[in-house]
Formats: C-alpha cells, structure tokens, sequence
C-alpha cells in the first residue's frame, strides 16, 4: 500500500504501539513516525529498534504537525493525555485509540478534541500478554478486527481513510456504537480475563496444595488461564474500572450460570452438563473456523511468534 498519512505520533510505544509502528514500516502507512514515552528507558528502546523516527518525552511534542494520533497508553491515562496534547493537534488530524472500552474513553477524551480534529475511538482485537516495545510485531493485527466507534456526526471521510489505515495493517474493520461495543468485550474479553485471574490467585491462596505443585502439575487448562492472568496488570486495572458497568452485568450472568451447573454437578444431571459442553465445544468450533484461533496443540501458541 501508499503512504496514507505523512506523520503518524504514536501515544505509548507498548505492545500495541510498537506492533504497529513494525505494521506501518513493512506496509509503507507512514511516511514518518513519532511517539511518546515517558520513561526514557522507554525511549531509549524505541530510537535503538527503529521504531520511530522521532520519540518524545512529552506528548505534545510527539503530535505537533500529526495527521494520525493514535492513543497507546492505558485507559487511565488518556484524560490527562487529551489535555496536554490538544493545544499542538493540528485541524484535520484524526485522533485514534486503541483501549480496550469505549464509552469511558469518550467520556475522557471527547471534551478536550479542538474543533476540526476527527475524534474516532477505536480498538484492535489483538494482543499478547507480553509488554514494552520489544514485545511488537507486525503480524499481530493479521486477520484480527478492529472495532471503530466513530460518535454521532464523524466525518465519513476520516472514518473511511481510519478504516483502510487498519485494513492496511492487516485487520478486518467493524464500525459499531461504544456502547454496544462495551458490552461486547465485557463477555468476549473483560470478564474471562476477571476470572483467569481469580482462578489463579484461588490456586495460589490454597492452603492444602504448594505452589511447586500448582505449577508442576498444571494442565492444559489451568496453564491457560495463567497466560491470561499474565496480562499487563495495570492496562487491566483500568479496563475494569472504566468499564465496570458492562462487566457487572456479565459477571451477574455468568453467576447464575456457574450456579446451574452447581446445581447439576451436586444432583448428578449429566444431560444438562453434557448439553451444556457440547455447546461450547460448538462455540470453540466456530472460533476455529472463523479464523480466530488454530486447531493446534497449545491453541496455536506452541508455534514460535513471527
């Protein structure tokens, strides 16, 4: 693909920063990349692997004379992030994110966009639970959605050229309200995240089993729920409290479910706990087949990354 945008500033240079500052070198998206970040070991990485041309250790320096601002940094801090960037945004750049809730990110970032900036919130359902910029790869977004959320009123152009800058990076684009998309991640993301780490810190506080042979002896399962529980904890922390309310619901539905089959495992029903594993044997089927996921010993992730 062309370059679409001539300065591209990267808010946090992460995971997902640094995914796509490798996403937008080997697909030529950009003609130049900035960032930001404020540690300067940070920095110091970022400049060392080439992943910008330029870094900062202010935000509004990064953005001056951006036509793409893509927020990084965890959720908590995008409200003071609007403010000391929005006096350097340039009219006609389109402000982005990638944050894993939407509506609080509204909330947060609508009121501080001068007139003229494109404010649409987005977020690429991709990741791993490694951090920092050397954790970034260009494949991460491949076959992977992203979710824009473009508020009542969005330039249908901008959305458009913010549209084919993901597709560009390898995504396929949904365009949905926040609020919807809130409650979607809730099931699909937020709350299996909640209860990996539940499960975890469960099996580290059991008196009668030793933590040698919790990691000895895990199984596929339990392994699993650790490699989620190994996400960013502070990126988490603020997922659940900007999204708390979507997660809430989920969590009450969840518990009524979790209580049914309580009730089958104590009176013996072996119908209703088969029914209800055959149809999540079906769900774990469609992921498959829908690309989502492999079919592979370890789900995919014996396989080294890219």
């Amino acid at each position: 693909m062309s370059v679409q945008f001539r300065r591209v500033a990267l808010i946090g240079i992460g995971l997902i920063g640094s995914s796509l500052a490798h996403a937008m070198r080997r697909k030529e998206l950009a003609g130049e990349i900035t960032g930001f970040a404020r540690s300067e070991a940070t920095r110091a990485k970022a400049r060392d692997m080439g992943l910008v041309d330029a870094v900062f250790p202010s935000p509004g320096g990064a953005v001056e004379d951006a036509d793409l601002v893509i927020l990084c940094s965890p959720v908590g801090t995008y409200a003071a992030l609007a403010a000391e960037i929005a006096p350097a945004l340039k009219p006609g750049a389109i402000l982005t994110d990638v944050g894993s809730v939407k509506g609080a990110v509204v909330r947060d970032v609508e009121g501080h966009v001068p007139p003229g900036v494109h404010f649409i919130p987005g977020h690429p359902i991709a990741g791993t639970e490694q951090s920092g910029p050397e954790s970034g790869f260009a494949e991460l977004f491949i076959n992977r959605w992203c979710i824009l959320t473009p508020l009542p009123g969005a330039d249908t152009q901008a959305v458009e050229k913010l549209s084919e800058f993901w597709r560009g990076c390898g995504s396929n684009v949904e365009i949905m309200t926040p609020e919807h998309h809130d409650l979607v991640l809730a099931i699909t993301s937020h709350l299996p995240h909640l209860i990996a780490y539940n499960i975890v810190s469960t099996a580290a506080d059991l008196e009668e089993v030793t933590s040698s042979e919790v990691i000895k002896y895990s199984a596929g399962g339990f392994r699993d729920f650790t490699r989620i529980a190994a996400s960013d904890p502070t990126m988490w922390r603020d997922v659940f409290l900007n999204n708390k309310d979507a997660v809430l619901e989920m969590l009450g539905r969840f518990s009524e479910d979790l209580s049914a089959l309580q009730r089958a495992i104590r009176w013996g029903d072996g119908d209703t706990l088969f029914n209800i594993f055959s149809r999540s044997r079906q769900i774990r089927r469609g992921i498959i087949a829908a690309g989502q996921d492999t079919a592979a010993p370890d789900f995919g992730r014996g396989v080294p990354k890219p």
